[in-house]
């Protein structure tokens, strides 16, 4: 059973969820839906693979929240509606990236790993980019909005990430086109960033097992990946 903390930071307290008492550490950033039992699940995958895993609430700043259920949020554009209003105010990469410091905190001193899904995805390389001297590792499944006009775009980040990296990418995703994971892919290489990306024949949001999407065959195919990257880099 994973231990519920409370994390301080500038803006309040975070809660979250520690998966472990030992071994490296991983910070996992959760998707758009938030927290709720098919996110906890990834964190116990990972404590079982020998990780001490913390997963924090990213949406806290909007109160005492009861996730969506992720089917009705993709099928029903009222109550998506309502749920991006609901975050829209306080839900920012901005906000999210400045608790990043306090989350690394629970973890010690040591080097640890990040990984992130849709939302968190991007979340998690941001991170990467903005702790260099802590994180060895990050990976991204599914990840979107990784390439946008915003001057803190993703994409013109990576010059800053030591980590190594791994993207596993969604096929037609509007969210990051075929056209934005080459353009994604370069600018890694340019910058010189040790990492893979590939692309899944599987939709965006598969990995999460209560989406209308989850894909069974590449959600394992994403454990293979991201064990593969932690095993050589955090231990």
């Amino acid at each position: 059973m994973p231990t519920p903390i409370q994390i301080r930071t500038e803006d309040g307290l975070c809660p979250a969820l520690v998966f472990g008492d030992d071994g490296p550490g991983v910070l996992l950033y959760h998707d758009g839906v938030g927290m709720r039992p098919a996110m906890h699940a990834l964190g116990e995958r990972l404590q079982a693979a020998g990780y001490r895993v913390v997963i924090p609430d990213l949406f806290y700043r909007i109160g005492p929240y009861t996730a969506p259920d992720a089917r009705q949020l993709f099928t029903d554009p009222a109550v998506r509606a309502a749920w991006s209003e609901r975050l829209s105010s306080t839900a920012s990469a901005a906000n999210m990236i400045r608790d990043t410091p306090a989350y690394l905190d629970v973890l010690g001193t040591g080097k640890v790993g990040v990984t992130g899904y849709c939302l968190g995805g991007g979340m998690a390389l941001r991170a990467a980019a903005h702790h260099p001297d802590r994180i060895a590792a990050a990976a991204a499944y599914h990840p979107g909005l990784l390439i946008t006009d915003a001057p803190d775009s993703v994409h013109l980040l990576v010059g800053k990430i030591t980590a190594k990296v791994y993207i596993g990418a969604a096929h037609q995703d509007p969210t990051f086109t075929a056209e934005q994971q080459r353009q994604f892919d370069d600018a890694l290489t340019q910058a010189g960033v040790d990492h893979v990306l590939e692309t899944y024949p599987a939709f965006h949001s598969w990995v999460p097992s209560d989406t209308p999407v989850h894909d069974a065959a590449a959600t394992e195919r994403h454990w293979q990946t991201m064990l593969a990257l932690f095993g050589r880099t955090l231990h």
